[in-house]
């Protein structure tokens, strides 16, 4: 077994006679056995074993325990419950009756929502307080679900890891994926028009960053309507977002850090081994990936060469820009939209890598190029018809894919130009635009490899988004 220790929680709960049979007959799904345990007087009792987040009591308990700071002692540790000065705000009188309500569709996590004040997230996989507390107490970014509290598992000398995390509701706000899955669904039909029209687009073969120095042409407006502007908006709050990270010289965990070699060594070794997993995965699976994808795969295969050679360009040169604490999984679905602005949520870092590894210091940028590739993504995903809803006709495919690539570039341009704009001259970038370029681009790359190996372990149906935006990307590498 490679890698670190992690920490996984699962509440469970147990429920005998009247109350196994509704646990049994209402949420089947969270029955986990069924189990005979000793009762009071040594009488045996026969219930169910099931998933605590079910239980209504256990869920206002865990927002009293929240409150009340408590913390219970075990074997190995012990579960603490701190709270930010956000929490009386938040909250409400005290003692106020809060309706508990789980959410339903969550794969990795959980989450309760207490009224329309404050949502409890509880972490499947042990997740991390440090960012969000920040944000919330030590700067004045406004445009995050504020910190109200937290559950910290503690052992020995061990660095407490967050068990649940207890957050600001914000109602009436849907995450920027679905509206833009909306959005998109929209600007096909107006294609689809715009050529029967007898109108067509150019895609062009210029960088993003080589599009925000250019201005939009009009059927950008047309086509894309006020998604523009959107996306300029999400551009200026995530430069605002790392610029409040980095805005503390004396908090060690969040003080900005030059590039060195060594960092460096250490990240194209972390991109080399991203990477001889992906094209490891991708040879076993692809007998096994759709037939109308095997042949991106097998020529994505043969590109694994190139791919390292990207990577390399982080090595032997000095990057002139600071390393800061980012968001680490940022994409749509990590921003709530409520029809004028964004709330960012979600600070845990992506799930797949290890609680330290998150925690490390990045260039902004990886944030950047996560966005970047969400652009590209949600497009993709309702041409191919993987986003569900309605799906694009077979024959219109041909017909919507220029398309798609014109809506990827002028979003994407829109966000990273009003991105920059905002950074200014902040020391978090490289001051010159090439140098930008350069590390976007190797960025980009990874998030792209990670997608892939991602796609090819739990959605086969969407790896031809990861594949072609690879192959995409080497091309473009002379």
């Amino acid at each position: 077994m490679q890698g670190s220790p992690e920490t996984y929680v699962w509440p469970l709960a147990f429920a005998d006679d009247v109350a196994a049979a509704v646990v049994q007959a209402n949420t089947p799904q969270a029955v986990v056995a069924e189990v005979e345990a000793s009762g009071r007087n040594g009488v045996a009792v026969t219930g169910v074993l099931y998933d605590g987040m079910e239980d209504p009591t256990l869920c206002a308990a865990l927002l009293d325990a929240i409150e009340r700071r408590r913390r219970f002692k075990g074997p190995a540790g012990e579960l603490v419950a701190v709270t930010t000065r956000a929490l009386r705000a938040l909250r409400g009188p005290s003692g106020a009756p809060v309706g508990a309500s789980l959410l339903r569709g969550e794969q990795s996590n959980s989450s309760v929502v207490y009224g329309d004040r404050l949502i409890l997230k509880l972490y499947r996989r042990a997740g991390d307080l440090e960012v969000g507390r920040f944000l919330t107490e030590r700067t004045r970014f406004t445009h995050v679900a504020a910190v109200a509290g937290a559950l910290e598992y503690r052992s020995g000398r061990s660095e407490p890891t967050t068990v649940a995390i207890l957050q600001q509701f914000v109602p009436k706000a849907g995450d920027a994926w679905r509206y833009t899955l909306d959005q998109v669904r929209r600007y096909f039909d107006r294609a689809l028009s715009s050529h029967q029209e007898g109108r067509s687009v150019a895609v062009s073969g210029h960088s993003l960053l080589e599009l925000t120095g250019e201005e939009p042409p009009a059927l950008v407006g047309e086509t894309l309507g006020a998604y523009v502007e959107f996306a300029r908006l999400l551009g200026r709050r995530t430069a605002e977002l790392h610029l409040a990270l980095a805005s503390r010289d004396d908090d060690p965990a969040f003080a900005p850090e030059p590039f060195t070699a060594f960092y460096q060594r250490g990240l194209y070794q972390s991109m080399r081994n991203l990477t001889a997993r992906a094209f490891r995965l991708l040879a076993e699976r692809v007998k096994s990936l759709p037939a109308d994808v095997q042949g991106d795969a097998r020529t994505l295969a043969g590109l694994e060469d190139k791919t390292l050679a990207a990577f390399h360009t982080v090595l032997g040169r000095t990057i002139p820009a600071m390393r800061i604490r980012c968001h680490g999984d940022y994409h749509l679905g990590q921003v709530l939209y409520t029809g004028k602005d964004f709330v960012i949520i979600d600070f845990e870092g992506e799930p797949a890598r290890a609680l330290g590894e998150r925690r490390l210091k990045r260039s902004p940028l990886v944030d950047v190029a996560g966005m970047l590739r969400s652009f590209d993504y949600v497009v993709h995903a309702v041409l191919y018809g993987v986003a569900g809803g309605e799906a694009p006709r077979p024959e219109d495919v041909p017909v919507l894919t220029p398309w798609a690539r014109f809506w990827q570039q002028w979003a994407s341009s829109a966000f990273l130009r009003a991105y920059l704009q905002q950074v200014g001259e902040a020391a978090i970038l490289p001051r010159a635009r090439d140098e930008v370029a350069r590390l976007l681009d190797v960025l980009l790359l990874e998030k792209n490899t990670y997608e892939l190996g991602y796609e090819l372990n739990n959605r086969p149906r969407w790896v031809r988004i990861p594949l072609a935006g690879m192959l995409h990307a080497l091309a473009a590498r002379r």
